[in-house]
């Protein structure tokens, strides 16, 4: 997520250098011809580029809505997986009730252990959700991208259940039923009441439903007739810009018709690089940023004190 006030144009232009080189080009072509060689048929009446350019606008912007849309609901879906974590360490801490001082040390394992798989449970849907898809993939060069390995949950699990886990098909539900069998051995040793048991229960499920409300952003791309169709006409309208400009503006054409063109490609960039919210990318949710903010509450809860190092903002972005 993009955290910067003022973006840094390096970072722009890593994304539009190409576009700009050939806004450039045509435009100085189309000056040439018209000036030097005379070919007049080049000019078309202003009214036509500005009847396309008021559509475009209206259509660019009814794209950009819809896709900061995916990207807020992003947001709150991992703010609500913020409020739940915290809610599951203090209900597997206060619920979770020692029988007897002979069973102490074994129900304070078990609840580290709930807690500590529900940290390896956070990194894990962070990984799964980042995972590429054959509808996004390109081949444009992110300028900074956040490590994404399963390993990073090696360190909350057992080795056992991380030698299964990574095997796994779907590792963050694995962990969600690892978390559900502990309930019911706990609940069969009478750690916990009924009433509890459910309780307990129904925070798994909320996992459950966030990890599902993820995986529907995730696996639902943005139509992509808005992002193929929108591209298209960025293009067409650049391409005409030189032609309704160049008999009256004349030099004054190439300036002009490059930061016009350059305006309404931010603007579909802006759409582009919103609509899919979990792709490890500068203006994404900052998955891990979130992941690393549940850890430390849920460490502080249970009263570590090692806590992860907060991550620093990169690029005028954090990830």
């Amino acid at each position: 997520m993009i955290t910067s006030r003022n973006l840094k144009w390096n970072v722009v232009l890593h994304y539009t250098w190409k576009s700009m080189l050939y806004y450039l080009l045509l435009s100085l072509a189309v000056y040439l011809m018209h000036d030097y060689f005379e070919v007049l048929e080049l000019h078309m009446p202003f009214s036509t580029i500005s009847a396309l350019s008021t559509a475009l606008a209206i259509f660019l912007g009814f794209k950009n809505n819809n896709a900061y849309d995916r990207w807020w609901e992003g947001r709150k879906i991992w703010g609500l997986l913020v409020n739940y974590s915290r809610a599951w360490a203090r209900e597997v801490i206060t619920m979770i009730i020692l029988p007897d001082a002979t069973q102490a040390a074994e129900v304070k394992n078990l609840q580290r252990r709930m807690v500590y798989r529900h940290i390896a449970f956070v990194h894990a849907l962070r990984v799964f959700l980042r995972k590429k898809h054959s509808y996004n993939q390109t081949n444009q060069k992110e300028i900074f991208e956040e490590s994404n390995e399963y390993k990073d949950t090696a360190s909350f699990l057992m080795p056992n259940e991380y030698k299964v886990f990574c095997h796994k098909n779907n590792p963050p539900n694995y962990l969600l039923e690892l978390q559900g069998e502990d309930l019911r051995r706990a609940f069969n040793k009478g750690w916990i009441s009924d009433f509890r048991f459910v309780k307990l229960e129904e925070t798994l499920v909320e996992f459950n439903n966030i990890q599902g409300m993820s995986e529907r952003i995730k696996n639902t791309p943005f139509p992509r007739q808005y992002s193929f169709f929108s591209r298209v006409f960025v293009f067409i309208h650049a391409s005409l810009l030189p032609f309704a400009f160049v008999e009256e503006l004349g030099w004054a054409t190439i300036p002009v018709s490059v930061i016009i063109s350059f305006v309404f490609l931010c603007l579909d960039l802006v759409g582009e690089r919103a609509e899919d919210p979990f792709e490890n990318r500068l203006e994404d949710v900052p998955l891990t940023a979130l992941s690393l903010t549940i850890e430390t509450n849920l460490k502080e809860q249970w009263g570590s004190k090692d806590f992860p190092s907060p991550r620093q903002a990169s690029h005028g972005a954090v990830l």
